[in-house]
């Protein structure tokens, strides 16, 4: 039996530009939400103008723009949260203190109903999504991805030319990298990923031209290993 074919919009929230992800079912009008981090009026309104009834709510990780507005959403619709892995939950109890050093207002600290863990399989609408825990940008980072339809969400771990920041308190950026190649590529060339910030990509695309983690500078697949100047890369300026 074939999976549903599910409908996916990606609606910018916070002054940070955050890519929170609504997937829904056209039959059922069910929806999920990746990453809620802010604007939960905003939010709110893309159901209704959807004709949408949420159902699930996924965190990828523990900053604010990501986590923000997921305790006003369980508030006001009843749905839980679920992520992200339990070794983000002190990035989820500050996240209204760092939202008043960025000067955003209405950004809540989150406890999930459950932590996600790595390998562990997600259902929403018949279709299954595999959870990775994928540490280094934050330590309790996971990607969600579905392999029938093709689509990860990888928060904040990769984007389209770049990489997350590992200058954060518990970052590290041999595990950021350790975490593209082992658990991202081997999802395959053809999967298109939707990053935290920016436009989406392939991991196909990233292998053969991203300056951070480009086949030729990690060695992936066999490919030559070019060194990569690792200081340029952990001072780059990069998505939060």
């Amino acid at each position: 039996m074939s999976e549903p074919k599910l409908q996916i919009r990606i609606i910018p929230v916070t002054p940070l530009q955050q890519n929170c992800s609504l997937i829904w079912n056209d039959e059922t009008k069910h929806a999920a939400l990746v990453d809620p981090g802010g604007d939960p009026d905003r939010l709110i309104d893309a159901l209704a103008h959807f004709g949408l009834t949420l159902k699930r709510m996924w965190l990828t990780h523990g900053h604010l723009d990501h986590a923000g507005a997921a305790a006003e959403l369980r508030e006001r619709t009843g749905v839980a949260i679920e992520g992200p892995h339990r070794d983000d939950q002190f990035w989820l109890d500050q996240i209204e203190d760092n939202a008043k050093r960025y000067g955003i207002a209405d950004l809540r600290n989150v406890t999930p109903d459950r932590y996600f863990e790595d390998g562990e399989q997600l259902e929403f609408e018949g279709a299954r999504f595999g959870v990775s825990h994928a540490p280094g940008h934050t330590p309790g980072h996971v990607v969600i991805h579905n392999a029938a339809l093709k689509i990860a969400f990888v928060g904040d771990v990769l984007f389209a030319g770049s990489i997350g920041r590992t200058d954060f308190p518990r970052g590290d950026h041999a595990t950021l990298i350790n975490s593209i190649t082992s658990k991202l590529w081997p999802l395959g060339d053809d999967m298109t990923f939707v990053p935290g910030h920016g436009p989406t990509s392939t991991f196909g695309r990233e292998r053969q031209s991203n300056p951070f983690v480009a086949d030729r500078l990690t060695g992936y697949g066999g490919a030559p290993v070019e060194a990569a100047d690792v200081g340029d890369q952990r001072t780059t300026k990069r998505w939060t």
